[in-house]
């Protein structure tokens, strides 16, 4: 007599069941790091008490800055600057020491799976606190809806982006997680400082603030104005179809500037450690 014996198949592996597991894992490994935490949730509010007091400063001698705006859009900047770049810079950094990166491209995942589930807490809790601080801020300060949330979203989805690509790039120049504090404060700089966050674009010298519309984050930072605002502190408000003329050229400098932080993240990032 022949016992037939059937193997019952799990749940089919997918693209996205893969990156909700290791979505997971990094979030357990976020959640258990202290350090981490406190630069994802602490410290992006003593930099808006900073911002407020910059901008204050700025209104003094530049009385037609709108404070409240600027204030709102320059937080949603830095929290995701903080929580999405730097965060996911030391987390790429961490994993590869622990052989963590190397273990999973055993597996099933694909390179880009790993890369992106690996940055799937960092997006949320940043889009988490962005949403808070711009739909708190938009309603304690009484600003407009959006005047493009096409646009706006393209930005926010542009900003992401990048910051990943940035932050698998940096990773590649970064020994330890201790020293993604140096590596990172570069582009941290260019960040808070180039792209209109920190110093708007509008109180600086015309030829510098042209300059800075062309850093690697600038673009996406402006679109999100744009779209939100209906300018980018250069031009005269404008409604829907305006905006679109207004965040043409960001759009494409971001674009732009996505592939060649994309090529440079593919063709450095490192995924053990070098010996």
């Amino acid at each position: 007599m022949t016992t037939a014996t059937t193997a019952v198949a799990g749940p089919k592996s997918t693209t996205v069941r893969r990156l909700l597991a290791l979505g997971r894992a990094e979030a357990t490994l976020l959640l258990r790091n202290r350090t981490a935490l406190f630069t994802a949730l602490v410290l992006p509010l003593f930099l808006i008490f900073a911002l407020q007091g910059s901008l204050a400063k700025q209104a003094e001698s530049n009385p037609e800055l709108d404070i409240d705006s600027l204030l709102v859009y320059g937080s949603v900047g830095m929290v995701l600057a903080l929580v999405v770049y730097y965060n996911l810079t030391a987390a790429y950094v961490g994993r590869r020491s622990e052989l963590v990166l190397k273990r999973l491209r055993t597996g099933e995942a694909r390179d880009l799976e790993i890369l992106l589930g690996t940055a799937v807490p960092s997006l949320t809790l940043g889009l988490l606190m962005a949403a808070l601080i711009g739909i708190g801020g938009s309603l304690g300060l009484h600003l407009t809806v959006p005047v493009n949330p096409v646009l706006m979203l393209l930005g926010l989805l542009l900003a992401l982006a990048t910051m990943i690509a940035l932050a698998a790039l940096s990773s590649a120049f970064t020994k330890s997680v201790e020293s993604a504090g140096i590596t990172t404060l570069p582009v941290m700089l260019v960040i808070q400082l180039g792209s209109g966050l920190f110093f708007p674009l509008d109180v600086m010298p015309e030829q510098l603030a042209n300059i800075c519309r062309l850093l690697p984050t600038t673009p996406a930072f402006q679109l999100i104005r744009v779209g939100w605002f209906g300018t980018d502190g250069s031009t005269a408000p404008t409604d829907f179809l305006g905006s679109w003329s207004t965040g043409g050229s960001y759009l494409v400098t971001g674009t732009i500037w996505l592939g060649l932080a994309a090529w440079g993240a593919v063709r450095y990032f490192r995924w053990e450690p070098r010996r």
